[in-house]
């Protein structure tokens, strides 16, 4: 059976025990610093993204970036701003079910977004412990808000198995890799939990989908 707590006890220990920044060895050399909301760039598609545990920028390098760029293949470069969510993401934020900086920048952003940006599609989105903070920023959206969000995409989610609240479980997708204990309910990291960039293609299919 799922047990959230269960989840949070043990990405605490493990990235407790690994204090380096595991995602850097994944990553390569990716930008891992995006601000468009910030600086009131409107585009098309707007896309938020919280990155995983001890990830470097604001988006990391594991799994925003390749999702970013397959994003923009399909849309075009300049029908997608990105920015990423800035927040501590350490343990702390594991322990409380998702960094709470990391939640009030979030709904701080998509309001952003949705009342400086009234024509783009918004898209919230999120990796290991970002998507615990997409789950929970989700929740505190007002409606006017929630009908600007097009689509959610949340990558290796210690909780899959919880519906998103106010309406947007009908436009999610959770991708979860074969082998990702996390998403199993385990809370243990295994290295399919790092691989998350070969999926970008997958969900910026769903994405453009949703937005086109």
């Amino acid at each position: 059976m799922y047990n959230s707590k269960t989840i949070v006890i043990a990405l605490v220990l493990f990235y407790s025990t690994f204090t380096f920044a595991l995602p850097q060895f994944f990553g390569g050399g990716a930008k891992n610093t995006e601000n468009d909301v910030v600086k009131g760039i409107c585009k098309p598609t707007i896309v938020i993204f919280a990155r995983g545990t001890g990830e470097s920028g604001n988006v990391g390098t594991v799994t925003g970036p390749p999702f970013f760029t397959a994003l923009k293949k399909i849309l075009g470069t300049n029908n997608v701003a990105v920015q990423g969510v800035d927040c501590p993401m350490n343990t702390a934020g594991i322990a409380a079910g998702g960094d709470p900086v990391g939640i009030r920048t979030m709904v701080s952003l998509v309001k952003s977004a949705a009342s400086k940006c009234p024509t783009s599609k918004i898209v919230m989105s999120g990796y290991s412990q970002g998507a615990m903070v997409v789950a929970k920023a989700g929740a505190q959206l007002s409606a006017s808000d929630v009908a600007k969000v097009a689509a959610v995409v949340n990558f290796g989610d210690p909780f899959k198995a919880i519906p998103l609240k106010n309406g947007l479980e009908a436009k999610r997708l959770t991708i979860c890799r074969t082998g990702d204990a996390v998403c199993l309910g385990t809370g243990i990291i295994t290295i399919e939990h790092l691989r998350y960039g070969q999926n970008a293609q997958q969900a910026a299919d769903f994405v453009a989908s949703k937005v086109k």
